[in-house]
């Protein structure tokens, strides 16, 4: 077996300069015409001629920065040797792991000595997404500065792309391959969902790799993809592809300037915006509202939150927030003395002493389809934790939550850099998994006897082999996949994939064997030839030759289905859980009869109201609506048609006000009505005339049972913060006043 070329080779194609660049056509799908091309690193010819060698080499030695620079400066020579310039556009990739160690110093050199006719769109892959999210804005933002676009690579691949999508602004979304190859599922549907609402709401491109047939050009156009790639257009070459005519790749207007890493979130509001003022009760349930949406969401939702404290982070926080790691994408923590994961799962950092950020209370929440943030600011109380008061605006601005998110995102410490193996090998002390070299069935070494009699499924792959086949499995796995041995070794391990198979988890995985690292994950395969599902909960750990590269792997895989199972289940009976509790509160805050706010419910909304009233300098008006001879009618009619009444009434009464206006049952015949922002200096005049409209439509006829009916109403109005500068003094004014409208009406009629 040949092994990973030593890394003075790789120092040499350096040294020599021989890294070089092919490009391949990007195409116009509705003109059919080649608007740009992606230059694909190429070594010199031998050993380290493919980018994956090559690569995998530099990782090796440690030079992968250097050699992702290589590749640029390559591709960037190549484009202008070739003539590849305006109108056209060339994409360049960077390589993720390299965004702490390569800052992209030179990109300022490049752009300033590049021909103003190279046009560049930089490539970033979602491997870098989740990793060094901090690193990777201000890549992003450096590469903005230069003049030049910015794509995301292999969206879809993994659901923290969708999730990123709007903190990154691509101009261009190129889909991973597998979108418009495989059959279609859930997962492509959502991955499409997505994307196309972030095109349509920011113009950004659709881009799909790899095109390679008919069938796979409708799929991409079924897609929404307007740009194509792939080998139905034109393999990798040198030069241009001669046998298309060229155009303009047109991208969006630039994207919105996004917040320096010193900007805080509670300063991305636009200003001018109105603030309210509450204790820190209120806010700790807008924040756990914020966090239920984002369990809801699921994995395509970032979410990051600062807590100014450690000691803010309680352990009932604590739980949550291991929830919410499970759940969602990303999920960040910011506080002064949190460490770089202060909840498992849980991105973190500490804030400096300087950092506004801690004196701010923010939860932010983003997603393809949805964004708010809570975005407050410490006033500084003495006193009782809970009665501290903040400033805060709660806001569904989709511009504005993603920018207080960067923000936030901006400031998470990096993991930890894994070294290269070269250098883990000298690093680490731990003894080293011994090497296996399978060869024949028939080995029978003491290990090998005892992987055969484990109860768990083992397999052995070849790394250094084509397409990575099984050189040994276990009886147990024969078991567990249903298959002889005889027919599954020299076979890919992806064979027991089903249409059904989470391909986010395919993704890590593959991530990991890329990166020579172990990782576990539980992916849904299908047993023997009758394709029977089952839950496999698979370990792979890799095996190291003397020199530390990554001959093998060992794969150990265990039926879980039955856990699985459960789990699901009991996730379906926490799902109906949180909607019974959901309709026990609106049941709560709600009258059964009508569907309207009961006065709990209205009377939280009149307090906020009239919090933003203050801030804001409006009024609030109050009306208390008490329906005359309803007792008639109900005795006449019956109860039935006394409750049809009332409904009637509601919604006629909700037709009449304006869409903020409010509308409360009380009870009985009794309803309230809020008239929130009002124009103080005309707020009485104006409640009047709201009085007058609401009596003259209740006093239209309604016919119930076939038989027409009238009733009417007596109104009190009562008008903040001239009758009082809360709910409870406001409702007594305007009740007062419906009866002196009463004791009125019954003295007109002799009652």
């Amino acid at each position: 077996m040949t092994g990973t070329p030593p890394a003075a080779d790789v120092h040499a194609v350096l040294a020599a300069r021989a890294v070089t660049s092919v490009f391949q056509p990007i195409i116009d799908l509705d003109s059919g015409r080649v608007v740009a091309y992606e230059a694909l690193a190429r070594g010199p010819e031998g050993a380290l001629r493919s980018p994956d060698a090559l690569f995998a080499a530099a990782r090796e030695a440690g030079v992968l920065a250097e050699l992702d620079a290589a590749c640029r400066v390559a591709a960037f020579r190549g484009a202008v040797d070739e003539h590849l310039l305006a109108p056209l556009t060339v994409f360049v990739n960077v390589e993720p792991e390299v965004l702490d160690g390569a800052p992209l110093d030179e990109l300022l050199a490049i752009a300033q000595g590049a021909p103003a006719e190279l046009r560049v769109v930089v490539e970033i892959t979602e491997r870098a997404l989740a990793a060094r999210p901090a690193e990777l804005l201000q890549t992003v933002r450096r590469v903005r500065e230069v003049g030049w676009g910015v794509a995301l690579d292999d969206v879809g691949a993994d659901a923290v792309s969708l999730a990123f999508m709007p903190l990154l602004r691509p101009d261009v979304v190129k889909l991973d391959l597998r979108l418009v190859q495989d059959r279609p599922g859930p997962a492509v549907a959502e991955i499409m969902n997505a994307v196309n609402a972030y095109a349509e709401r920011t113009g950004a491109l659709v881009l799909a790799e790899g095109i390679e047939t008919p069938e796979h050009l409708t799929a991409a156009l079924a897609l929404g993809a307007t740009l194509g790639q792939g080998w139905l257009f034109g393999r990798p070459e040198a030069g241009p592809a001669p046998q298309f005519e060229t155009a303009e790749l047109v991208l969006p207007p630039a994207a919105a300037a996004v917040p320096a890493v010193d900007v805080s979130p509670f300063a991305c509001l636009p200003p001018g915006t109105p603030l309210r003022r509450s204790p820190k009760l209120l806010l700790i349930e807008l924040s756990k509202q914020l966090e239920r949406q984002a369990m809801r969401l699921g994995e395509t939702c970032v979410v990051a939150a600062t807590f100014q404290e450690a000691r803010h982070l309680t352990p009932s926080t604590v739980q949550r927030y291991r929830e919410l790691a499970a759940r969602t994408a990303f999920v960040a923590a910011l506080g002064d003395g949190l460490s770089t994961e202060p909840v498992p799962g849980v991105r973190g950092a500490t804030l400096a002493t300087t950092d506004e950020v801690r004196g701010e209370w923010d939860v932010a929440v983003l997603s393809p389809h949805f964004s708010a943030a809570l975005l407050a600011r410490d006033l500084g109380d003495d006193g009782p934790e809970l009665e501290r008061t903040f400033e805060f605006a709660l806001t569904y601005d989709r511009d504005v939550v993603a920018r207080a998110t960067h923000a936030l995102v901006s400031r998470v410490a990096p993991r930890e850099t894994r070294l290269p193996v070269a250098r883990r090998a000298a690093a680490v002390t731990a003894p080293r998994v011994p090497e296996i070299t399978v060869t024949a069935p028939g080995a029978e070494g003491l290990l090998h006897r005892a992987m055969a009699a484990t109860s768990s499924g083992v397999v052995i792959v070849d790394m250094q082999l084509p397409d990575q086949p099984m050189v040994f499995v276990n009886r147990a796995f024969e078991r567990l996949s249903g298959f002889p041995r005889d027919e599954v070794l020299g076979r890919n391990c992806r064979f027991l994939q089903t249409p059904d198979t989470d391909l986010a988890a395919v993704a890590r995985i593959r991530s990991a064997i890329a990166e020579g690292r172990e990782c576990r994950e539980t992916v849904l395969n299908h047993r023997g030839p009758d394709q029977v599902p089952w839950w496999n909960e698979l370990h792979l750990a890799p095996v190291t030759d003397s020199a530390g590269r990554v001959v093998q792997y060992i794969g150990v895989q265990d039926d879980v289905t039955g856990r699985v199972e459960a789990e699901r289940r009991l996730a379906r009976e926490q799902d109906r859980t949180r909607q019974h509790l959901g309709r026990i509160e609106q049941l709560a805050y709600t009258d059964p009869l009508t569907g309207l706010p009961n006065r709990r419910r209205l009377q939280e909304q009149v307090e906020l109201a009239m919090w933003e009233s203050e801030t804001a300098g409006t009024a609030v008006g109050l009306l208390f609506l008490d329906l005359n001879g309803f007792k008639a009618v109900n005795d006449r009619f019956g109860h039935a048609v006394g409750d049809e009444l009332l409904v009637v009434v509601s919604r006629r009464v909700r037709s009449l006000l304006r869409r903020t206006d409010l509308l409360a049952r009380l009870g009985g015949d009794e309803f309230l009505v809020a008239l929130p922002g009002l124009d103080p200096s005309r707020a009485q005049a104006e409640a009047a005339r709201v009085v007058d409209t609401l009596v003259a439509g209740v006093a239209l006829p309604i016919e119930l049972d076939g038989e027409v009916v009238t009733v009417g109403a007596s109104i009190g109005a009562a008008v903040s913060p001239t009758d009082g500068v809360d709910f409870a003094t406001l409702l007594h004014a305007a009740d007062l006043r419906m009866y002196a409208l009463k004791e009125q009406r019954r003295e007109a009629v002799g009652v």
